[in-house]
């Protein structure tokens, strides 16, 4: 091999080193943009990367927010059942989503948009009502003061776990469903709802804990206070009949909101000395800031993660480079392929075949 093959080879074994090296960067931001305000937030996504949230729609007071869609690549407002607010919370696999929005006379009420159309779900008897998740058979689960689920026709009340009140978060494909609910002592117990029963999955040690989030296999994600004293919170895992503190990112808080089907869970935590709040990914047990996987020169400060898919795919809010609190969607940056990792190791063989025939 001559001299100038050598350096060649050189060169290519820097540039895909440095390629390899961009792969630390785990998450490309897109920015969900606004609709016509100064904010907007994510709470839900599908399998197809469309997200629901919502977004203040002008710039004077009072701000009223309505509930939109993102897909592909634009923001479509949803729109109210006549009154001024809304906010989508849960979206399926058709696009069907469900939320809260205020009617003409500004009574919140659940609802579902199918396409075209904001249609109201009514109430269990009450004045309001509102919908927070949506699986593919188009299971509606929610709350109007107890938990409800919905099956096309029929609102059913949920009960409660010996309290006064309850609320739904989170259904599955299977039709379980996660909350909370005020129980006969008083304090508030994370519930899984599956088949008849309303179940108390307990708590990390302290008298709360609520659930927001159910994956396919019966995981549950939410927040629990870990002792009996003080008001920390922190995220926990339910799997099987096991509850596990997911811990925090340095500081005293943390709360998970979402999980997909691998067991990925999503939410907020407070840092070291709870100076600022991040938005993180758990993953096989390690509670990652997402902060630290996406390009440190974008200007993002991710300050919550609300959903993820099973392509790995996050919804959430935090602060753009312009210093606006906007809606976000994380993309996963596929990992260095097979034939750069093998370009590395031929490059290397050539340029320590040189050193030896010199």
């Amino acid at each position: 091999m001559n001299r100038n093959i050598f350096f060649l080879a050189v060169l290519i074994l820097h540039f895909l080193i440095c390629g390899t090296a961009q792969a630390i960067v785990r998450y490309t931001v897109t920015d969900l943009g606004i609709l016509g305000g100064i904010q907007s937030e994510a709470t839900g996504i599908n399998a197809s990367g469309q997200v629901v949230g919502s977004g203040i729609t002008t710039i004077t007071y009072p701000y009223p927010e309505h509930a939109f869609l993102y897909s592909g690549s634009k923001m479509n407002d949803l729109g109210t059942l006549g009154g001024t607010r809304s906010q989508g919370c849960g979206i399926n696999n058709s696009g069907q989503v469900v939320g809260w929005a205020y009617t003409t006379g500004d009574t919140m009420h659940a609802f579902l948009y199918n396409g075209s159309t904001m249609n109201d779900l009514g109430t269990l008897g009450g004045t309001y009502s509102w919908a927070t998740d949506i699986n593919d058979s188009g299971q509606i689960v929610g709350s109007n003061g107890y938990a409800f689920l919905y099956d096309g026709s029929t609102m059913k009340d949920l009960g409660t776990l010996g309290g006064t009140g309850s609320i739904a978060n989170g259904i599955n494909e299977s039709g379980q469903v996660v909350g909370y609910s005020d129980t006969t002592s008083g304090t508030i117990h994370a519930f899984l709802y599956s088949g008849s029963t309303l179940n108390d999955i307990g708590t990390l040690g302290g008298t709360t804990s609520q659930a927001y989030g159910i994956n396919a296999s019966g995981q549950v994600v939410g927040y629990s206070y870990p002792t009996t004293t003080g008001y920390v919170r922190h995220a926990f895992l339910y799997s099987g009949s096991t509850m596990t503190d997911l811990g925090t990112l340095g500081g005293q808080y943390s709360y998970a909101w979402g999980i997909n089907d691998s067991g990925q869970v999503v939410g907020e935590a407070y840092t070291t000395g709870d100076a600022a709040i991040h938005a993180f990914l758990y993953s096989g047990s390690t509670m990652t800031d997402l902060n630290t996987m996406i390009d440190p020169n974008s200007g993002w400060i991710l300050t919550d993660a609300s959903a993820i898919n099973d392509a790995g795919q996050i919804a959430g809010k935090g602060m753009n480079s312009r210093y606006q609190n906007h809606a976000f969607l994380l993309t996963p940056v596929p990992e260095p392929s097979t034939f750069t990792l093998l370009g590395i190791s031929i490059v290397g063989l050539l340029a320590y075949s040189w050193r030896k025939r010199q």
